[in-house]
């Protein structure tokens, strides 16, 4: 039940957030679509109330809960990151707002953005460790909490992975190509 909950919960996701940015962007009602947008962190709180409530009816602690709590901390760490992409290349669609500013290619700057998007992924660790910490109080030592520790390790190694792909964009940051030499250079009209 958690499963197909962890996938009902990522498919709600997608089209809540398609609902609330055409409601937003093509029926032209902002608030309504801002509405349906902020219904999104629900879905999380769902999850976790179902996850709670099959432990507390005495289901062995599984994978399940782990990739529950891993699927939680991962939306609170990247969702709104994902929202705020999407929404400002729907309004720029559809909108007619101007194109959004893409993320650095090159340089520090890269390796500036790559660092944030790993805080994200460390957020979501912190939080599925939290939420596996807790499970594992909850439910307590006789009740096989092997699994849901080993989650701890799993979120962990992912941000760990994360991270040293994020540092190698400062270590060995990327060089803008050099101009073409048999392109003319613009003149200068001073």
């Amino acid at each position: 039940m958690v499963v197909a909950l962890i996938v009902i919960c990522e498919v709600g996701f997608w089209v809540l957030l398609a609902a609330g940015l055409a409601t937003r962007y093509l029926l032209r009602m902002p608030r309504t679509g801002a509405a349906l947008l902020l219904c999104e962190p629900l879905l999380e709180v769902v999850l976790l109330v179902v996850t709670a409530i099959d432990l507390k009816n005495g289901a062995d602690p599984s994978w399940k809960h782990g990739l529950a709590a891993l699927y939680i901390g991962y939306t609170v760490g990247h969702g709104h990151r994902t929202v705020k992409w999407l929404d400002g290349h729907a309004a720029h669609r559809f909108g007619g707002a101007p194109r959004p500013v893409p993320p650095p290619r090159y340089g520090m700057a890269r390796a500036r953005h790559e660092g944030r998007i790993w805080l994200g992924t460390l957020l979501g660790a912190g939080v599925a460790t939290l939420l596996l910490w807790l499970a594992i109080l909850y439910v307590g030592d006789a009740g096989g909490t092997g699994s849901l520790e080993s989650w701890i390790g799993t979120a962990w190694r992912a941000a760990g992975i994360h991270g040293v792909i994020a540092a190698s964009y400062a270590i060995w940051p990327r060089r803008a190509p050099a101009p073409d030499p048999r392109e003319p250079v613009a003149a200068d009209r001073h």
